[in-house]
Parts: C-alpha cells; sequence; structure tokens
C-alpha cells in the first residue's frame, strides 16, 4: 500500500456506513461519523478516484427467486489463465472473475442472466467455444442465504450502528417486482457503475425528472428487484485471501446449516447449488494458514457438512462488474446487465 492509499479510521468509518446505507447524504451521516459533509464527500472522492472503494446497484432478492444466478468452474491450459480470465470478464453475464490456484479450476465465475436459456448460451455459445477452454462445469444456485451486499467491514461502534439502521428505517417494502422498462434498465446501467450519482444526474442521463427518478428508484429498491453494496481493496478490509468451501449435506440440512455458516465474520457468501456438492461457501481471509482454521470451525460447529473441496482465489480480476488490478483496487467499470 503506497502513502496515497493510506487509509484512516474515518474512511474505514465511511465504508462501513455506505454499507448500511449507501445513498445516505453526507449531511446525514456527518454527526453520526464526528465530521463534516464535505470532509466526507472529500474523502469518498478519493477512495473512489484511487480505486479502494466503490458502490453499486446489483441484483437484489428478487432477482435470486425470479432470474438465473450460478457458479461456473473453468479449466485451461496453465499458459493460458491469464489471457482467458482478462477476455472472460469482458463478458457481459461474467459478473466476477476469479483466477484460482490450480486445482479443481482455474477460473471461478460468478454468473447471472435473465433465464437458464440465456444462461445455457452462455455456457456454449460463448464460454465453451473460446479455444482457451478445456472444461466447463455449472453449479446452479437454487438459493442465495448471504452475498456481498450483506457483508460488512466493522468499523463502526454499537451506538453509531443503532443511529445508522434508526436512520435507514423506512417502508418494507410490498408487492410484486415490476416489469422493468426503457427507464427502468437505463437507470440500472447507470447505478451499476455509481451507485451514488444524484437524483439530478440520473435524471439528465435517462432524460427525466429527479422526482420521476426518485419514485423508479424508490419502487425498484421496495421490491428488492436492486440492492446497493459497497466494495474495497483488500488494503481496507485488511482480508486479501478469499477461499470458497464446496461441501456437501443432507438436503433436510441445507436450510439450518447456512445460518451457522453466514454468522461467521469473514462469510461472503453462502448458497445452495446443484451437483453432489450442494452447498458452496466463501470467506475472505486474513492470511493462508486461515483456511485450515476456518474449515476446522465450521467441522466443529456443523458435524453433517462434508467439505469437499477448497478453491483459493489468487486474485480478483472482475468484481460484480468492476474491473480490478492485482492489487484489488478498482481501474475499471463493466456495468453489469442481468435484468
Amino acid at each position: 500500500m503506497t502513502d496515497s492509499d493510506t487509509v484512516s479510521e474515518l474512511d474505514l468509518a465511511l465504508v462501513h456506513a455506505l454499507q448500511i446505507r449507501p445513498r445516505a447524504a453526507w449531511s446525514d451521516l456527518a454527526p453520526l461519523l464526528g465530521a463534516t459533509a464535505v470532509t466526507l464527500a472529500r474523502r469518498w472522492e478519493r477512495l473512489t478516484r484511487q480505486g479502494l472503494a466503490w458502490l453499486s446497484a446489483v441484483p437484489g432478492r428478487t432477482f435470486a427467486r425470479t432470474r438465473c444466478s450460478a457458479f461456473v468452474l473453468l479449466r485451461c491450459a496453465p499458459a493460458a489463465r491469464e489471457r482467458l480470465a482478462a477476455r472472460v470478464a469482458e463478458l457481459t453475464e461474467a459478473v466476477t472473475v476469479e483466477l484460482t490456484a490450480p486445482g479443481t479450476a482455474d477460473l471461478l465465475l460468478d454468473v447471472l442472466t435473465p433465464d437458464p436459456a440465456a444462461l445455457h448460451r452462455f455456457l456454449t455459445e460463448e464460454l465453451a467455444a473460446l479455444p482457451d477452454v478445456t472444461g466447463v462445469e455449472c453449479l446452479h444456485a437454487t438459493s442465495l442465504y448471504a452475498d456481498g451486499t450483506r457483508w460488512r467491514l466493522g468499523s463502526l461502534d454499537a451506538a453509531q450502528l443503532t443511529a445508522l439502521d434508526r436512520a435507514g428505517a423506512g417502508d418494507p417494502g410490498a408487492g410484486a417486482a415490476p416489469p422493468l422498462d426503457g427507464l427502468d434498465r437505463e437507470l440500472l446501467r447507470a447505478l451499476a457503475e455509481d451507485g451514488r450519482l444524484p437524483l439530478a444526474e440520473l435524471a439528465q442521463r435517462t432524460g427525466t425528472s429527479a422526482a420521476t427518478v426518485r419514485r423508479r428508484l424508490h419502487r425498484l429498491t421496495a421490491t428488492d428487484v436492486i440492492a446497493f453494496r459497497c466494495d474495497m481493496a483488500p488494503a481496507l478490509t485488511g482480508l486479501p485471501v478469499a477461499v470458497t468451501f464446496r461441501g456437501r449435506a443432507p438436503v433436510r440440512d441445507v436450510n439450518a446449516l447456512h445460518r451457522t455458516l453466514a454468522t461467521l465474520p469473514e462469510c461472503r457468501l453462502v448458497a445452495a447449488v446443484t451437483g453432489p456438492a450442494n452447498v458452496l461457501a466463501t470467506y475472505w481471509l486474513r492470511d493462508i494458514g486461515a483456511v485450515q482454521h476456518r474449515e476446522t470451525t465450521l467441522g466443529a460447529r456443523l458435524p453433517s457438512l462434508e467439505i469437499t473441496d477448497r478453491i483459493v482465489a489468487h486474485r480478483t480480476v472482475k468484481r460484480m462488474g468492476h474491473l480490478l488490478a492485482p492489487d484489488g483496487h478498482r481501474v475499471a467499470t463493466r456495468p453489469i446487465e442481468p435484468w
């Protein structure tokens, strides 16, 4: 980490606050964080400019129920790994791309598509057709119990968390997800690139009014079509090692297992998936030695869960539409369009 990347306790608190209230006004966060609105805006601008933190719109819980999510493991020749990762990262459907330690797979992808037919086309017509690909394994996500929108940095104290939760309380949301029209999709594309774009700028980009944008955003968030998440480089998290465990558990236990899997603070993702290993969980850890410790903890807490594979990411090339440098800093964006 360079001197320009040095982060303060205020930076960490700001990121944690935005994980809870992603589009809160700086003036609302200022008294909670003990800084002026101008200071918070300046801090966030520096974090995003340097690629240390970023905020974007991602599919909400409605997507998991009505669309298609999958985890895809790709195999290739060792010399082709970097080249293939860069090429796959340009594909819209592959929202996250990780280079993994050679073993079960060379690349691990998170794939989002509108329906199973679109997933099939992506797997057979795009991925399998790439000259460097030697193997494709697809795990359909049947239930998503935890994801990056729920992970927290842990930099705020209890009083600050209580104040943020109280200030952010609103309508719980109800009703079915609305059909998306052209305006909705324009808004989603813009927010997938920058989730804190002001209403006025969103209105200008989409050729409508700020009031219309406000109503559309309220509808999309209240019905869980979209959520917002604040991501960051390892320089902020202090958790540079990502490991994905694949496990096998009795079907009757899967719904209950996720509660324990997701309560561990390093948990980034828990999903039920297709295949003989029907549970998948990703953790961000401080070092490679913590992988065995985490597996031991899981085994002690969940005796019915058999860990069948451990996939360690050497680096993340793309995370939910954002391209990352080898050190995890964001360097570019390829907005996701799974809707």
